[in-house]
């Protein structure tokens, strides 16, 4: 209703209570970040709630809002900014030297834990949802990759911070490279879904032998020379120190855009540029400054990203998955991915309270959204089944926001910080 004209124009309506309702949200996401330290649950979870809640009284007063399945495209073009920023930052965090004796971790991650997911996930989904099989490859694959926004609770710390703890190293290069190496399965899920003919070869040949190397050295490649021309261009004065954090935001929009040009994978991109942009100099305050940057850019999209997420929520939408989609939340986080884990981490040596902590944190966030926003976007899943492989995953995505955020904190003083002498 309006609340008053002006020679003929209505002003107000819903618009007012958006902003009312935005700027509430901004000062209460403020407040969760400067204490989420001091509470037991993670800052995602209160925007998760706020979202919600923002959704509930528009939607009350007739006030429209983004329908994800009508809409597909904006969460994916929302949710890529926030992912490919994250992957860039999560790169530059990361001071381990490349070998695959330090790599080793990461690398059974995603050789073994990931493809074991999406199959299992895969099967779930058949069996127990009634999904077709490219409906099912997609739910796996979608539910497959971690989240490098959200897993920042628990990364490693700033660049040249000197202790590096397995887990958390660990966690932070997985969800660097299984984003990116999720799209091979996505892709393969979408042709089988679409049943088009003769893609084998095509699948294999362009998303997966040439994709992924091409994506992994162009932004290896582009972080280096990126690193070397900020360099110069600081001590030239044409960059002040403290637009640090943006020039890193420009380095990831760039490489991901040429990446994605070339028909490789952007994702990987920006997480090989952030650990070559890391890679390149050893001037403490650029990659401080850097990372400082980018980290606020994390926060500020992250707020943005989950109050979409929350504002989407329905009753009916929530209702969607049935019995069989809401227990794939505890088969999938209780069950399949810490059993895997588990088992793919005893070869290495690993504590088991190490390989649980692993197992434990494969968080489902942001990256899913924005891989069930491609595979609707698509347009060859049957209406019935793009709305169950959304609400499924909106079940999966929201859980686990809630309760991997509240264990963050007590399980890393407890696992991490602080280990037991035989976990050490």
């Amino acid at each position: 209703m309006p609340v008053g004209t002006s020679q003929g124009f209505t002003v107000g309506g819903g618009h007012p209570l958006v902003l009312v309702l935005a700027g509430l949200a901004l000062l209460v996401a403020v407040v969760a970040l400067t204490r989420e330290h001091e509470r037991p649950f993670s800052s995602a979870s209160v925007y998760l709630l706020l979202g919600a809640i923002a959704s509930l009284v528009l939607r009350a007063i007739g006030v429209d809002l983004l329908d994800p399945l009508a809409d597909p495209v904006v969460i994916e073009r929302l949710t890529e900014v926030g992912v490919i920023i994250a992957l860039f930052a999560a790169g530059l965090r990361l001071d381990r030297p490349l070998s695959f004796s330090g790599w080793k971790t990461p690398a059974m991650l995603l050789i073994v834990v990931m493809p074991v997911t999406i199959a299992a996930v895969m099967a779930w989904g058949m069996v127990a949802m009634g999904l077709s099989l490219g409906a099912a490859i997609l739910l796996g694959a979608v539910l497959a990759p971690t989240d490098p926004v959200l897993a920042s609770e628990v990364s490693v710390g700033p660049p040249d911070e000197e202790d590096e703890p397995e887990p958390k190293f660990a966690l932070t290069a997985e969800a660097g490279l299984n984003d990116g190496l999720a799209f091979p399965f996505v892709f393969l899920g979408l042709f089988v879904a679409g049943e088009e003919e003769g893609w084998g070869l095509e699948w294999l040949t362009a998303d997966v032998i040439y994709a992924i190397p091409v994506g992994l050295a162009v932004g290896a490649l582009a972080g280096r020379l990126m690193s070397r021309l900020v360099v110069r261009m600081r001590r030239a004065g044409w960059i002040a120190a403290t637009f640090d954090g943006w020039i890193a935001v420009a380095i990831t929009l760039v490489v991901y855009g040429l990446t994605e040009l070339i028909g490789a994978y952007g994702f990987l991109a920006a997480f090989s540029a952030g650990l070559m942009f890391r890679r390149s100099h050893q001037e403490r305050d650029l990659h401080a400054g850097a990372h400082e940057g980018v980290a606020q850019v994390e926060n500020v999209s992250e707020l943005a990203l989950i109050l979409v997420l929350g504002s989407t929520v329905t009753f009916v939408g929530l209702a969607e998955p049935g019995v069989a989609g809401w227990l794939l939340v505890p088969v999938l986080l209780l069950v399949i991915r810490p059993v895997a884990a588990v088992l793919a981490l005893w070869p290495l040596g690993l504590a088991l309270r190490k390989r649980l902590f692993i197992g434990w944190f494969g968080i489902r966030g942001i990256g899913s959204l924005y891989y069930v926003a491609v595979a609707l976007g698509a347009g060859v899943l049957a209406p019935e089944e793009a709305s169950l492989l959304f609400w499924t995953v909106i079940a999966c995505v929201g859980v686990s926001i809630v309760v991997h955020g509240v264990t963050a904190t007590p399980l890393i003083r407890e696992v991490v910080d602080d280990p037991p002498a035989e976990a050490a």
